[in-house]
């Protein structure tokens, strides 16, 4: 488990860090906030991130790094309510930071994140975990959706909706 949650650690600084942080900065210059409840979405969404890389090293025994995958399938925490809640968290960063920052780049980049994001998750990740955990992952796409959370949390035992 030491070795999961060092590889996540630097795989969190490697990723979302970059991806919702050093990227927003270099297009924004986080200069002049301008709309301060988005700071809330920023807390959030960072919030989810940090507890998805969690349920990453405790439920799935590996990481969230393509290079050093989960033993087990992770569909606990707010994977019971979304299948991508870094994803979901990373862009709703990026997001935030457009409206404090009243920064169209951001939003333009926004819409590039979830693009790159949502091929990836398609064309890389869906195929390798359905392969790795065949019907298993297949009762959870059924049950969970990919980017809009559930109002209500999805537990193994319910019946796909």
């Amino acid at each position: 488990m030491i070795k999961a949650a060092l590889g996540s650690t630097l795989f969190f600084f490697a990723a979302p860090c970059v991806v919702a942080g050093v990227i927003p900065w270099w297009i924004s210059g986080w200069a002049d906030p301008r709309f301060w409840p988005a700071a809330l979405l920023i807390i959030a969404g960072l919030l989810v991130v940090v507890r998805a890389f969690i349920r990453f090293v405790r439920e799935g025994r590996g990481t969230p790094a393509p290079i050093a995958p989960t033993e087990r399938l992770v569909i606990g925490g707010d994977f019971r309510f979304v299948r991508n809640p870094m994803y979901v968290g990373v862009l709703a960063i990026i997001l935030a930071q457009a409206l404090l920052f009243l920064d169209p780049w951001l939003l333009a980049y926004a819409a590039l994140a979830w693009t790159t994001m949502a091929s990836f998750v398609r064309w890389y990740e869906e195929p390798v975990l359905r392969q790795r955990y065949a019907s298993q992952y297949d009762e959870y796409c059924k049950a969970v959706p990919a980017w809009i959370p559930r109002a209500r949390p999805w537990r193994p035992t319910d019946r796909p909706a």
